[in-house]
């Protein structure tokens, strides 16, 4: 009798549980498929939103690529207006810095013959132009003043330590020189080297003036700093700290403005691209060098210039090793080299 009991109540059960199957598969089913599209838009959702921040991703990268800038030549210098006021020929003028015997700077005018040293030579001197002792690299600005390094000549007399790191202007209506920024001394003077300032180089764009200088740097330590200074009120830009700098020379090249410069220390010529505003848009790296070139084959880049005409850069090479030396046992040689648009970089000219 129990067992027909039990037997009844474990039908009742399985019939209950068949029945709560049966309702509720459909509301089963409408949930899972409920759940399936949840998760397909889910998908959608996540697969757009992945697709965007990948778009995004792209145009920065784009948006980050070096702008192309226009080639201009960078040939902006201009006659001083004091030059013809002086009865002078401005097209028969130059300034020098590297007579023998005449310390200082001074304006020649050659004669009509194009003859340097013969009659009808004219030179003229500005008192203030011999105040600030030998005077060595030389940038005139497209106003016509002239921006003048000093240089020591076989000893420190004329040139103290001290004075060694003040670019001198000539006002280009005067005539009168003055000290125009008196860069900062970082480190003394060694007797292993007596120099500071060292070289030049002007953008037309900017009106940006930079200067190099080595002052206080020995065999060991590479001090020197290269600087970029607004060349109408004399304020530091930018600059570049722990290198020693000589020649340098601008370039429009390859869509970029281009600083090149020799190293005072090597034979390598080194590179830096500039801003519209003619601060530093990039950290120097070697463009190429003339090492085993020359009679020496250790030459220093004293000189860079660029051919308008044939847009080849002219580097000039030199003995160098921060000891001074007269100026009549430098020797100079140039080396010619040509841009590479395929490989992207400067070749000896053959």
């Amino acid at each position: 009798m129990h067992k027909i009991r039990l037997k009844y109540k474990i039908d009742l059960v399985m019939k209950d549980a068949k029945r709560d199957i049966v309702e509720r598969s459909p509301n089963r089913a409408t949930n899972i498929s409920s759940r399936l599209n949840v998760g397909k838009q889910k998908n959608v959702l996540s697969t757009l939103h992945n697709c965007f921040i990948i778009l995004i991703i792209i145009l920065l990268l784009f948006s980050c690529k070096d702008e192309l800038v226009a080639y201009q030549d960078n040939d902006c210098k201009a006659q001083a207006p004091f030059i013809k006021k002086l009865g002078y020929n401005p097209a028969r003028s130059a300034f020098s810095t590297s007579e023998k015997i005449i310390k200082g700077l001074v304006l020649l005018q050659i004669n009509e013959n194009g003859d340097t040293s013969g009659g009808g030579r004219k030179l003229y001197q500005h008192p203030s132009w011999a105040s600030a002792g030998w005077l060595g690299p030389m940038q005139i600005a497209p106003n016509g003043h002239v921006f003048l390094a000093p240089v020591p000549v076989i000893n420190l007399i004329d040139n103290p330590p001290s004075k060694q790191n003040i670019i001198y202007k000539v006002d280009a209506t005067s005539g009168i020189m003055s000290a125009f920024v008196n860069l900062p001394i970082t480190a003394d003077s060694t007797v292993a080297n007596p120099y500071g300032l060292l070289g030049f180089a002007y953008l037309c764009e900017s009106n940006t003036l930079y200067a190099s200088t080595v002052q206080g740097s020995t065999r060991q330590q590479e001090l020197g700093i290269l600087y970029a200074i607004d060349a109408n009120s004399g304020k530091i830009l930018d600059k570049v700290k722990n290198i020693d700098v000589l020649g340098m020379g601008i370039s429009y090249t390859g869509g970029q403005r281009k600083l090149y410069f020799g190293s005072a220390r090597n034979s390598s010529v080194y590179e830096i691209t500039l801003k519209e505003n003619g601060t530093f848009a990039s950290a120097p790296s070697v463009a190429f060098n003339i090492e085993n070139l020359g009679p020496r084959g250790d030459d220093k880049v004293r000189r860079i210039k660029f051919n308008k005409a044939t847009g080849q850069m002219n580097v000039y090479g030199l003995e160098f090793n921060f000891n001074l030396t007269a100026p009549t046992e430098k020797q100079e040689n140039m080396y010619v080299y040509n841009y590479d648009e395929e490989l992207k970089k400067w070749v000896v000219a053959h």
